[in-house]
């Protein structure tokens, strides 16, 4: 009669959560067109920023395309010159973290505009382009009164990006000092100033499920439903990025709820197939934390089918099937198939690995050390990465 070993294996759970680092930086991109409509090579663009002192160039491509990345946000005036003339201007343009809206220059629409200005005069009110005077002081109230207006306005746009900024290089400051509360009151404020950046959502996630692991009960559950709340927020807006329903998927597993932690892990490896099989083995950790064996099984051979060089979706197949190890009237470890060579091919793979004693020391006797991690996809492993291992009794 066979003694069934099922519970012999107990998995304790590492939920590890991709950081999104918002860098004060963007990226700003544009098409230039020429006069005859046509796209416009070897235009210089000069972005001058007017909140400091700094100015940025770059040339357009043979599509007339240009793209400065990595530009320090703030407020720039941008201008096109072709052959050391200045041919169009747009002031004040408020540069956001990350990618901005394309701009477009058409020298044509340009050119018939400056021709149309200079033959009507100047607008009622139009603040002045850069290079000509200030307003005269001859202009009437109305006049004046709108100019002054629109400075305003220009001003307080300004101290909004600066606030928004300040609220959030204060909350990631905070949250790398693990100083939770302090990082969720201030990415709070900046979430209410920029609803529509999703990193500051994600980050804002991130602290609350870590804020969670340090309490209990109701206030564990409290905080990881926050941040459960944040994470939908940010892959509602980055609908198209894998790593948010990733991590947002672990959020999820972490509340138990286990079936939208499915669906959107399956959403993260159908966006990014090159990582599938590390959003597939997360899928499996799932599975094992819920005592879902069978579940489990096939997640991490759909895992080994995608990447089959995965060594730790080998090793995590082989602790599910030896979960069902039986042991036989006669003592002897009797495992599915397919376990021993699960975990020789983790060996073959990584022979120096984190796992490597334990799978040396199931293949010898079938112990009962195991670990089940979930994985950062792209994340390199630490070489001295500790095991988190729990022994059964």
């Amino acid at each position: 009669m066979l003694t069934s070993l099922r519970r012999l294996f107990a998995f304790a759970p590492l939920f590890v959560f991709a950081a999104v680092g918002w860098a004060q930086t963007s990226n700003i991109q544009g098409d230039v067109l020429n006069t005859d409509g046509k796209p416009l090579q070897g235009a210089q663009i000069k972005l001058d920023r007017t909140d400091i002192k700094q100015s940025f160039n770059v040339k357009t491509d043979k599509k007339g395309h240009f793209l400065y990345a990595n530009l320090p946000t703030g407020v720039y005036n941008i201008t096109v010159i072709v052959n050391g003339k200045e041919m169009g201007t747009m002031t004040g343009m408020h540069s956001r973290p990350g990618d901005n809206p394309p701009l477009e220059f058409d020298l044509s629409k340009v050119a018939a505009a400056n021709a149309a200005a200079a033959a009507a005069g100047p607008a009622p009110g139009a603040a002045p382009a850069p290079g000509q005077a200030k307003p005269e002081a001859g202009m009437t109230k109305e006049q004046r009164a709108e100019y002054e207006k629109k400075l305003k306005e220009q001003e307080e746009a300004m101290a909004k990006d600066k606030a928004l900024q300040d609220a959030f290089n204060t909350g990631m400051e905070a949250k790398n000092a693990k100083n939770y509360p302090l990082a969720i009151e201030n990415l709070e404020k900046a979430s209410t100033m920029a609803p529509n950046q999703h990193v500051v959502w994600a980050q804002l996630a991130e602290s609350y499920i870590s804020l969670s692991d340090t309490k209990t009960g109701a206030e564990q559950q409290a905080a990881i439903e926050k941040g459960i709340a944040a994470y939908a927020k940010a892959v509602e807006i980055k609908v198209d990025d894998p790593n948010y329903h990733n991590n947002y998927a672990l959020a999820l597993a972490k509340g138990k709820k286990m079936d939208q932690a499915q669906a959107e892990l399956t959403k993260a490896a159908q966006l990014d197939p090159s990582q599938a099989g590390k959003y597939y083995y997360n899928l499996g950790a799932v599975y094992v934390n819920t005592n879902q064996s069978q579940a489990a099984e096939t997640a991490f051979k759909k895992a080994i089918e995608l990447d089959p060089n995965y060594a730790d979706a080998y090793y995590q197949l082989g602790l599910v099937l030896i979960g069902r190890a039986t042991v036989g009237a006669d003592q002897k470890m009797v495992a599915p198939a397919g376990t021993t060579e699960a975990f020789q091919k983790y060996l073959a793979l990584k022979p120096d690995g984190a796992n490597a004693e334990g799978a040396k020391a199931l293949l010898e006797s079938l112990g009962s050390t195991v670990q089940t991690t979930f994985e950062r996809p792209g994340a390199k492993q630490p070489a001295n990465q500790k095991n988190n291992q729990k022994k059964s009794k």
